[in-house]
């Protein structure tokens, strides 16, 4: 298995195919923009993917942006295969995305886990995240 950086370049039709199918097991009613479009504008989202050969397995992305208070990262879309949880592969993945916020000095880097995802919120911990004190508040367009 193959964990790496991709970019703009590298997305094809059937990357994104699969990362159609892939995102399904995070939540099948999620509207996903392409994978192309996410890493076009600005050049500041970083992705990092799991290739068993020529099969998508994992995924996980990480927004940089700057404000008053710092150069932050905002980790979403961390997604693995249910056929390959447990072997590694989001540890892997979120190690690859942390290499790339220490490389670009980012402040902090945050990111939002629903509560029932257990061996997630374990594997943040594990990693140095620690849950902050707040409420998240989301308006839809």
């Amino acid at each position: 298995m193959d964990i790496k950086l991709i970019t703009f370049n590298e997305v094809t039709s059937d990357l994104q195919s699969q990362l159609t199918e892939l995102y399904k097991q995070l939540n099948a009613e999620l509207t996903q923009l392409d994978l192309a479009s996410a890493l076009s504008d600005y050049n500041t989202t970083v992705v990092a993917i799991c290739m068993d050969d020529d099969i998508l397995v994992g995924i996980a992305m990480m927004a940089k942006y700057k404000v008053v208070s710092g150069h932050k990262g905002m980790i979403e879309d961390v997604v693995v295969s249910s056929k390959y949880r447990g072997s590694g592969i989001g540890r892997k993945l979120m190690e690859k995305l942390l290499e790339q916020a220490e490389k670009s000095k980012l402040d902090d880097v945050l990111l939002f886990s629903g509560h029932h995802r257990t061996a997630a919120i374990s594997l943040y911990k594990s990693l140095g995240f620690i849950l902050k004190e707040s409420g998240m508040y989301i308006k839809k367009y």
